[in-house]
């Protein structure tokens, strides 16, 4: 059934551009910035893909399931919506464990900071019990 490669991973990408939309971690967030490091990571690993055929690595399996459209020699069409995938969903995931990474970051500062008040306290009413003995 050719089409059912690339009808998927527009499925996918669907489905990461929703989390993107309702969580706002990606193209959400700063879509200017977001249009830039996509298309540095897309020309990035078409690339790769191109270094990776021209030594013989790369090269098209079984073709059922691919609409048969070629970008370049053995670099199908939806090799392109793949490295949208793989790019996009990096993203979104350094988006989502960024604040949860600040967090408790925060959290630790807030126990140090908390932790050093108390033995500050505790060695202020140490030296007053000195003072009067």
């Amino acid at each position: 059934m050719p089409g059912v490669y690339l009808a998927g991973l527009v499925v996918s990408i669907v489905g990461v551009a929703v989390l993107d939309a309702r969580h706002r971690l990606f193209f959400w967030r700063a879509p200017w910035r977001a249009a830039a490091v996509m298309a540095v990571g897309l020309a990035f690993f078409l690339v790769w893909d191109a270094a990776g055929v021209a030594l013989g690595i790369f090269f098209i399996g079984q073709q059922d399931l691919l609409t048969g459209v070629l970008l370049a020699p053995e670099v199908p069409l939806e090799e392109l919506f793949f490295l949208v995938l793989l790019c996009w969903t990096t993203m979104v995931l350094v988006g989502a464990v960024r604040p949860l990474l600040e967090r408790r970051a925060a959290r630790r500062r807030a126990a140090a900071g908390a932790g050093a008040a108390a033995g500050a306290a505790a060695a202020g009413a140490g030296a007053a019990d000195r003072g009067r003995s």
